[in-house]
């Protein structure tokens, strides 16, 4: 009799095995595909991040070295009053110029002040940030972080 009962048993077992099994194929193959769809997601994730961070490199790397023509700096001169002048328009603080300009704040106030005067890279950068309004340089230092 135990060996009729334990046969019956592990009949009911295996059926119910088998119909676990039909039951949640379909979705063991969903949960499949939904890992592939989010493996991909993630691998074009990454490369949008890439990208991104490739275009804001151009970006910024265009921001700091505006093209300035070489005969404008050249005819271009130095004031100290222009230097102050230029920063209280553009409303930004000793810092965020020097920033922009690819100097420190100290540099910053030592020509506002007469002390030192740019060398000629710096007299570029001077030039080039001559042309550009709060707008252009509030978006600059935003992308220079």
């Amino acid at each position: 009799m135990s060996s009729l009962a334990a046969t019956i048993k592990q009949e009911i077992s295996r059926l119910a095995r088998k119909e676990v099994k039909a039951q949640t194929g379909a979705t063991r193959q969903a949960v499949a595909q939904y890992r592939r769809d989010i493996a991909n997601l993630k691998r074009q994730l990454r490369q949008q991040e890439q990208k991104i961070a490739y275009l804001e490199a151009q970006e910024k790397k265009r921001l700091e070295a505006p093209a300035v023509n070489k005969e404008v700096v050249e005819r271009a001169r130095f004031s100290a009053r222009s230097v102050r002048a230029q920063r209280e328009r553009l409303g930004l603080s000793a810092a965020d110029y020097g920033k922009l300009v690819g100097v420190s704040s100290l540099t910053i106030y030592n020509w506002e002040h007469g002390k030192t005067r740019p060398r000629q890279e710096q007299m570029k950068a001077l030039v080039a940030v001559r042309g550009i309004g709060k707008r252009e340089a509030n978006k600059r230092l935003e992308l220079m972080g």
